[in-house]
């Protein structure tokens, strides 16, 4: 479904008085406001198709009502998060849960919604039916030859989808690994999935990227054959310059230091993008910003800092992507929530003094590098972000018209009750 722009006008038109006294109190206080607001405007964040359903735990999953049932109507509910928030510009897809019939007729109806496609993913974690040989264990490290061509195989047939849609990248991530000692050869598979991950490098198109995922953890316990990012680095560093790492927020070790992983790897040239989520233990895939919302901001100080320093354009130059799972949220609520968080995090970044942050670093003034990095934490910034969307197009407080409209009772009346989303 879609919403009349002018339902969004008349609705802004309600609330800019209280928006304009709170931009215009920001703007006596902040100099080059309109600045961080043309770079917000530019910031896309993409969608997971995966993220439009009910999601849950291995335990449980409970419905919601008025799930998209195909990829038509997962491009829809994008196209509806884009109307209200104007920074979710691109869906992406996972194969083979989302594979168009008619190539030309998603496109067309991707661009009707101004949406584009970001990343496409491969799926070597589940079995599929009909499926020849089983990941059990393992896919592109598995010690026969034949199950890892299959998976091979996928990756590049995942490719011509993406190709044929107008994506620009694929994301590998693996669940291969073991769960008890003695059960794999660490080398050996660190071998045969290097081996694996050359062939699919040397199927892609001139103007593409891989991004190889890692996470610690889950599901093989003891061990996973990309477990950290240094394992993903070595793997992008041996395969070429189209090979990067892919950061998942929730894919680290409890109280692992994301920011300066995401500073190394920028450093170095190989950071290709994220996953935004937020987690209290592992990988709880929950709202982002919603449990470490200054760790949030802490990476995208670094972001900023670190593609300024290359030259790199904040909007295009890495994959932004939101990875979550719903199980008591409507999801399209929490996706909502989720770039507003992200959007939030990138503006106080922008708002740091880096050139008195780097003299009170020169001089080993700890105290005064603390208060710099939370005077942009701490001031609210809301309003900015606000009057990017409106001078996009975009509402005010998408969440709340998102509400006033009754969107997913429309959606429980279009699609029902107990519509099941394809894919998890």
């Amino acid at each position: 479904m879609s919403i009349d722009k002018n339902i969004i006008a008349s609705e802004n038109e309600s609330l800019h008085l209280q928006h304009k006294k709170k931009l215009d109190f920001l703007q006596s206080e902040i100099e080059n406001t309109q600045t961080i607001i043309d770079k917000l405007a530019a910031f896309q964040i993409g969608i997971p198709s995966w993220a439009l359903g009910a999601g849950g735990t291995r335990f449980g999953r409970f419905s919601f009502g008025g799930a998209p049932r195909n990829i038509e109507e997962k491009i829809e509910d994008v196209g509806l998060l884009h109307l209200l928030n104007k920074n979710s510009g691109s869906i992406s897809l996972h194969i083979p849960w989302d594979i168009p019939d008619d190539y030309q007729k998603i496109k067309a109806l991707a661009a009707e919604h101004q949406l584009k496609f970001d990343a496409v993913n491969s799926n070597t974690f589940q079995d599929q039916p009909g499926q020849e040989f089983s990941y059990k264990f393992g896919s592109l490290q598995h010690v026969d030859a034949a199950v890892r061509k299959q998976a091979i195989d996928h990756n590049i047939e995942v490719i011509k989808h993406g190709v044929a849609l107008g994506s620009k990248a694929l994301t590998v991530w693996l669940a291969d690994g073991s769960c008890f000692p003695g059960q794999l050869n660490f080398r050996r598979a660190y071998q045969n999935t290097l081996d694996s991950l050359e062939q699919i490098y040397a199927a892609l198109p001139e103007d593409w990227k891989v991004f190889i995922e890692y996470k610690a953890y889950e599901p093989n316990f003891y061990s996973t054959t990309v477990a950290d990012w240094g394992q993903s680095f070595s793997y992008v560093n041996k395969l070429g310059n189209k090979a990067y790492t892919l950061v998942d927020l929730g894919h680290h070790l409890p109280n692992a230091n994301i920011e300066q992983i995401v500073a190394l790897l920028l450093m170095e040239g190989k950071l290709g993008g994220f996953h935004f989520n937020d987690s209290k233990y592992g990988d709880d895939d929950l709202t982002a910003g919603s449990i470490k919302p200054y760790q949030l901001f802490l990476i995208f100080k670094e972001l900023v800092e670190g593609m300024d320093a290359r030259g790199m354009n904040h909007a295009t130059d890495l994959g932004w992507m939101i990875d979550a799972s719903h199980n008591v949220k409507d999801p399209l609520e929490d996706l909502l929530q989720s770039v507003e968080a992200i959007m939030l995090a990138y503006a106080q970044a922008l708002l740091v003094d880096r050139k008195a942050l780097e003299e009170a670093q020169q001089t080993n003034d700890t105290a005064k590098s603390q208060e710099i990095l939370q005077a942009a934490f701490r001031t609210d910034l809301r309003p900015l972000l606000a009057e990017a969307r409106l001078q996009s197009g975009g509402a005010l407080n998408p969440l709340g018209l998102y509400r006033k409209l009754n969107i997913r009772k429309k959606l429980i009346d279009k699609r029902g009750a107990d519509s099941i989303a394809t894919g998890l």
